[in-house]
């Protein structure tokens, strides 16, 4: 018999989110920070303050742990009160602090203003209709200084492409590990909709746990992006990278690579 998977959200467990994604933390940090001295505006007379940096979906908090950690000022929001509760723990066992708020990624408003934001890893994909992914981007415009910047991470789909794809993520901490399978099923251009599923084996001193996570992503070309942004004047697309985090290869929207990291600047 195959092996019987226990049904989660892996956001109400936290530790094994942030377990899974932690390996690439550092390099993403200093990615955000190459993103604003490029592109934010006044970035390179300023590029050594400390920012006011918004994480929309912010998850298990392992990026503001990491900016508050480098001197940034860091607020997150999520819907989930348990990553929260977890972000929360975690910036204090390490003497910090950040704002953390409960609310929904396309329906937020702060009285402060940010020099950056950032969603990375497809997080803004969890929106699954225009209207909701339209009401994001002012969300965020309206949070930014004028000349504030977004970095907005996910992956743009083929819809010729009728495969299954599949990454595999093998990670450790504190005697937990954790093996996370995640398959994406091909996009379906009638209903803008990706069919996504995740495997975690855990294994800890206590044996082993097999968790299934199952979901719907909506799908976007470089073309519909662009149709998206274009709802969104208050912001202006000022570079195009790829899940490589490498700031010296910027790229066109949608070439070559299914990853994309935009950086989008508040327009003045």
């Amino acid at each position: 018999m195959p092996p019987r998977y226990k049904p989660f959200d892996w956001y109400q467990t936290p530790l094994y989110y942030d377990i899974v994604f932690d390996a690439e933390t550092a390099l993403e940090c200093d990615f955000l920070a190459a993103m604003w001295r490029l592109w934010g505006r006044g970035g390179a007379s300023r590029a050594r303050r400390s920012l006011r940096v918004l994480e929309p979906a912010c998850g298990s908090g392992r990026l503001m742990l990491e900016l508050s950690r480098r001197g940034h000022r860091c607020c997150g929001i999520d819907i989930s009160a348990g990553a929260l509760a977890f972000a929360r723990a975690r910036l204090a066992e390490h003497g910090l602090k950040a704002r953390l708020i409960e609310a929904s990624m396309d329906a937020f408003s702060l009285p402060q203003r940010f020099e950056l934001a950032h969603c990375l890893v497809s997080s803004f994909r969890y929106l699954v209709t225009e209207d909701a992914a339209r009401a994001h981007l002012l969300c965020v415009a309206d949070a930014l200084i004028p000349g504030g910047i977004y970095a907005l991470g996910f992956h743009l789909c083929d819809y010729s492409d009728t495969s299954v794809s599949r990454e595999r993520h093998l990670a450790e901490r504190d005697a937990v590990r954790v093996t996370c399978n995640i398959q994406a099923g091909p996009p379906v251009r009638r209903t803008r909709q990706q069919a996504m599923r995740a495997r975690l084996l855990v294994e800890t001193d206590a044996g082993l746990e097999r968790y299934q996570s199952c979901w719907s992503f909506r799908t976007y070309s470089a073309r519909q992006f662009r149709s998206l942004l274009a709802q969104v004047p208050a912001f202006e697309h000022v570079a195009t990278y790829d899940f490589d985090y490498d700031q010296t290869r910027p790229q066109a929207l949608g070439r070559d690579r299914y990853d994309q990291v935009v950086i989008l600047r508040r327009r003045d």
